[in-house]
């Protein structure tokens, strides 16, 4: 048996230890999907077939985006002009009619009141007639404005007045069939009422309904230029892409390329033509229709305004006054008529010259007439009460026919405004309606056209790639 025996001092050597794996390479950083379809797209387009998917591709999105863009902004724009003919533009009217009305109204109520006891049924009719178109009109109003808007606040606080002044009006009457002097007091009232609270809100709602047309002209009437200048790109990608076309093959013509342009060509001219037809009717409407119906309502509102102060110079026989010049006093409701009267006089001018046709004219001219007898005969009036003869006055001014008041006159001016108001409403909408017409359609024949004409250039451009198959 031999035995091993080790060197002292001596140790077997240690282990070598187990060699590193090797260090694995950076993991590359992961490409979005982005990324990896670009690259594929910029590898296509190196090839001619790739070349040509990615003009198909962008030729049909020209034409699409050209018709979307087309039937959008003709869409807006002929809902404007429809809101012109049938909603902004009669509310109009209509909050000029609710000022017509409070103010024939008060006109009605003082000349019952200078009747005194013989108030004429006629008088009580017209008032009362007044007082319920004005009632009926403020609920169009309401019902076409939006709940939280300025004119809605408006008709309320309109709506609140009107049974405040018809319970005035009817204590003044009931005081004046007695004798008793507060009757007039009672009117006096009922018109400061009239005048410092609801005509100024009546002449509101009808500046906020006129603001309300204009911006509804300015939403019809701009020319698209977005679909215009989308159309023109689209019509000179389509001609480069069929010269292209020509330059390769030496074929003239490419069928879907030419089917495509034809669309595109045909909306184009659609667009600008149909939006100038247009825009012509629309502004036709606005200068010969709705500039001459502001003016005729300025000026039907200023002889009411003057009919109704001629009235209460007689029911408040001097006893408020105003300062007219240092140390010279003059009675108040006259000096109110004699201002209304200018602005009545100014108001026919401008009517006669944005008249366009004797139609129009012919009644500004009567009124014109009128409105001369009117002040002749109140002149009349004037120097038989400053006379003391206040029964000649009040007979020139309420009397009978034979009397020549100046109620008569006044109603030949009212008559005769109405009927110029009648002929430019009309022609403001024969104007109106055929801007709008002339939109008909545009919409819905440019987005399928754009449509044709988008398939067209596919199939023009797929013609192309079957060559290479």
């Amino acid at each position: 048996m031999s035995v091993t025996h080790t060197r002292n001092g001596t140790a077997a050597p240690p282990a070598a230890p187990p060699a590193a794996p090797p260090a694995a390479p950076p993991a590359a950083p992961r490409r979005t999907a982005f990324a990896e379809g670009l690259d594929r797209l910029r590898a296509a387009a190196t090839t001619e077939p790739g070349r040509l998917r990615v003009i198909g591709a962008v030729l049909a999105l020209l034409v699409v985006a050209f018709g979307t863009v087309t039937a959008w902004q003709t869409t807006a724009r002929s809902a404007a002009a429809d809101d012109v003919l049938h909603t902004s533009q009669p509310l109009t009217s209509a909050a000029a009619d609710i000022y017509r009305s409070l103010a024939d109204a008060n006109t009605a109520a003082s000349s019952g009141f200078l009747a005194g006891g013989q108030e004429t049924q006629a008088d009580r009719d017209r008032y009362e007639k007044d007082i319920r178109t004005a009632a009926a009109k403020l609920i169009t109003a309401a019902n076409s404005s939006d709940p939280d808007s300025p004119s809605a606040r408006t008709i309320a606080e309109l709506n609140r007045l009107l049974p405040e002044y018809k319970g005035l009006i009817e204590r003044a009457r009931a005081n004046n069939r007695q004798g008793y002097p507060l009757g007039g007091a009672y009117l006096r009232y009922a018109n400061d009422k009239m005048q410092t609270e609801m005509l100024p809100a009546a002449e509101d709602l009808y500046t906020s309904e006129n603001r309300r047309l204009r911006a509804d002209y300015a939403d019809a009437t701009p020319y698209p230029w977005a679909a215009i200048a989308l159309g023109v790109a689209a019509l000179a990608a389509l001609a480069w892409a069929q010269h292209r076309t020509y330059r390769r093959t030496n074929r003239v013509l490419n069928h879907g390329l030419v089917a495509a342009t034809a669309a595109t060509t045909v909306v184009l001219l659609w667009l600008v033509v149909g939006h100038s037809v247009a825009r012509a009717g629309l502004n036709d409407s606005y200068d010969h229709g709705v500039r001459s119906l502001d003016v005729l309502h300025d000026a039907r509102i200023a002889s009411l305004k003057a009919r109704g102060n001629e009235n209460l110079t007689l029911v408040n026989r001097g006893a408020e006054t105003v300062e007219t010049a240092p140390g010279t006093f003059a009675d108040k409701f006259d000096v109110a008529y004699q201002a209304s009267m200018k602005d009545l006089a100014d108001g026919l001018a401008r009517a006669a010259d944005l008249a366009d046709d004797d139609a129009g004219a012919r009644p500004v001219r009567a009124a014109t007439g009128d409105m001369d007898v009117w002040q002749d005969r109140h002149r009349q009036a004037r120097d038989a009460d400053d006379a003391g003869d206040y029964q000649a006055a009040l007979d020139k001014v309420i009397g009978t026919k034979s009397d020549e008041p100046t109620g008569e006159c006044f109603d030949s001016v009212d008559h005769n405004l109405q009927t110029a108001i009648a002929h430019e409403e009309r022609e403001f909408a024969r104007a109106a309606g055929d801007g709008r017409d002339a939109m008909t359609g545009l919409a819905a024949g440019a987005a399928v056209l754009a449509l044709l004409g988008a398939a067209g250039a596919v199939l023009g451009i797929g013609r192309r790639l079957s060559e290479y198959r």
